[in-house]
């Protein structure tokens, strides 16, 4: 796919729009000052304004011609809770927040085809340009939809992407029927009791059970969900004790798990449950 001359020419304003958003990352319904860039850019490139839709979101609207046609095309602002360890200038400014998913590039990549649109008007119709806030599982697709944003701005079709490093400039990736899973988190609290570090016979020890389910929680897939049902268990964080010579009063498990279907989700917390719930009581414990 050849890139559009005039999109070429603003190569160095995505640049420096995207660097800026990504030294200023925000957490879900936060995007205060990416949600203050983007409406005025898109002010400044003619479009109509709407903010504050599902908090933070952002709606610029254009139109061109008389065709009752529209479409939408959307993009998420928000930012990860992750530190960056990046050392080049416009790594984040703000201790525990990066966007480490992308997204700076997607509400710049978004920025980038309102101005296009609005300079060329190569199209008969109206373009929704929709910001969404809080994509990273707190819901901000929801909280617009809940406040009206396509009773307000009507698509007759929607588009988005998501970017892909280590794909080829120019090209992309696409496919009949659902391509990316539906998302849920998950926390287990492994309650013992607390001990001197050389002294476990006085304990139960929280860190062990957990461990033990952290490993059994592995089979749920292999073993309880069909092989024509596509899902995944991703256990991404382990937190327990603070000292080295003392066995803590409770060690946490949190991860993700995907799945196309509501009911495979469904099945994957009840195993989890019961699953939680009886290695740690194998162990004195309690989940």
């Amino acid at each position: 796919m050849q890139i559009i001359d005039r999109i070429a020419q603003i190569h160095d304003d995505l640049t420096t729009w995207r660097r800026d958003i990504h030294a200023h990352p925000e957490l879900g319904f936060e995007e205060r000052r990416t949600s203050d860039l983007v409406a005025a850019k898109l002010a400044e490139f003619g479009c109509e304004v709407y903010r504050g839709i599902g908090k933070t979101g952002v709606v610029g609207r254009l139109r061109a011609g008389a065709s009752p046609r529209s479409v939408g095309l959307r993009a998420d602002m928000d930012a990860l809770p992750i530190q960056e360890a990046n050392s080049f200038d416009h790594r984040s400014r703000h201790d525990g927040r990066m966007h480490a998913c992308g997204h700076d590039g997607h509400t710049t990549m978004l920025l980038g085809a309102a101005r296009y649109l609005a300079e060329t008007r190569n199209f008969d119709g109206t373009i929704n340009f929709i910001f969404q806030p809080a994509e990273e599982g707190l819901g901000g697709a929801e909280a617009m939809v809940k406040e009206g944003v396509f009773d307000r701005f009507p698509s007759d079709a929607i588009f988005g992407m998501h970017n892909s490093p280590g794909l080829a400039v120019g090209k992309f990736t696409i496919r009949t029927g659902p391509m990316m899973a539906g998302c849920a988190f998950f926390d287990i609290t492994v309650a013992g009791r607390g001990a001197h570090g050389a002294r476990p016979e006085a304990g139960i020890d929280p860190v062990i059970a957990a461990s033990h389910i952290a490993a059994a929680l592995q089979t749920i897939v292999s073993r309880n969900v069909r092989p024509v049902d596509t899902a995944v268990v991703s256990i991404t964080r382990f937190h327990a004790g603070d000292a080295y010579n003392v066995i803590p009063e409770q060690a946490v498990i949190g991860g993700t798990v995907r799945a196309f279907e509501n009911e495979t989700l469904g099945l994957i917390e009840q195993n989890m449950r019961r699953m939680a719930s009886g290695v740690a009581a194998g162990f004195g414990a309690a989940a």
